[in-house]
């Protein structure tokens, strides 16, 4: 037996075409939370098979704490839970889609933990943890989402197994720090890459995985594992604060403009895109002075060699650079925290 909490859990579900899925889903749902706190905030997001007219009917007389947000067209997943977040009042957010992939039994034994552990603010469901049940034909499906969040560890310095799983927990407090923009199926990655640029821990919990097929009704496409790669970048190298896009512009500048000292023909633009790369990666944790201080050992560097050794005392200067840059920003940080001196530093 749950005992009710006096912190209050609101569960939002996203709803786009579900009809055969609604009575089963909505049934498990309030059965499963029926000794929790929580108010169930429902979005249809422009359903045209039905969808709208049951939810309609189910929380008109439903006895539980019911809202129904009616989106008149479809805007995508992503648009829907944000709606729902502007109304959601309760202590923590269950985000929970509605076509039974995912168990519901698994959402309420992630919120008892986050419930029994006030150090724990935000768990993400993973369908690769787990050792429950699991149902999946579609091996691209999974290698592809393993793919993006072993990308998203890259870039963002995490350890994450699955990034676009959608069952997540997290605190409101949390959740009203972020800026969410993306409206479809990249919201999974918006919301992760903001927790994750506020240097908050995501905790993870095996779940169990029942798979639907196209003929099922599933829902995402190809063309949504596409914008999965613009969105990584966006979240990670366009969503920043003004600082680091001046740092970001300025080390693809230089180490690009270094990289064309190096190779032939084609083998020249592949360098070139690779110093492209890791200038961005300079750019996201060094400002323009700190990098400044890498470009200079770099440049010192190339007068130690001529020919292909260049590229062995202008690696040596890159790693110098690092590693002093590294040392002056600890040290700045540790005796000022004056914004016009970080923004540089």
């Amino acid at each position: 037996m749950h005992l009710k909490s006096k912190k209050k859990l609101s569960i939002l579900i996203p709803v786009y075409n579900e009809i055969n899925f609604l009575k089963l889903f909505s049934s498990k749902l309030s059965n499963v939370f029926k000794n929790i706190n929580a108010e169930y905030i429902f979005i249809d997001d422009g359903s045209t098979d039905g969808s709208k007219e049951w939810l309609n009917n189910y929380v008109n007389n439903s006895p539980l704490e019911l809202q129904l947000i009616d989106l008149k067209k479809n805007y995508g997943k992503g648009h829907a839970l944000h709606e729902g977040i502007k109304i959601a009042q309760g202590d923590y957010l269950l985000f929970q889609d509605a076509d039974l992939e995912l168990d519901p039994k698994d959402s309420l034994e992630m919120y008892n933990i986050i419930l029994n552990d006030q150090s724990i603010s935000c768990v993400f469901g993973s369908r690769y943890l787990s050792g429950k049940l699991k149902r999946n034909k579609n091996y691209l499906n999974e290698f592809f989402g393993k793919m993006n969040s072993f990308i998203f560890n890259l870039l963002f310095k995490e350890s994450l197994s699955d990034i676009h799983c959608g069952s997540k927990i997290i605190s409101k407090k949390i959740v009203d720090q972020l800026d969410l923009s993306i409206k479809d199926f990249g919201f999974e990655i918006d919301i992760a890459a903001q927790i994750s640029k506020l240097n908050y821990d995501i905790y993870e919990y095996g779940i169990s995985y029942f798979a639907r097929s196209k003929k099922d009704g599933k829902k995402i496409t190809w063309l949504d594992g596409l914008k999965s790669y613009y969105y990584l970048f966006k979240t990670r190298f366009i969503q920043n604060d003004l600082a680091t896009i001046f740092s970001l512009f300025y080390t693809t500048f230089y180490m690009g403009y270094i990289g064309t000292y190096f190779g032939l023909g084609v083998g020249k633009y592949m360098v070139v895109m690779f110093f492209i790369f890791v200038g961005l990666f300079i750019g996201l944790y060094r400002r323009l002075f700190s990098s400044t201080v890498i470009l200079c050992f770099i440049y010192f560097g190339s007068f130690f060699s001529q020919g292909n050794g260049k590229i062995y005392t202008i690696l040596i200067g890159f790693l110098l650079g690092i590693y002093i840059s590294k040392k002056l920003i600890k040290f700045t940080k540790a005796k000022s925290q004056n914004k016009l001196i970080t923004f540089f530093i």
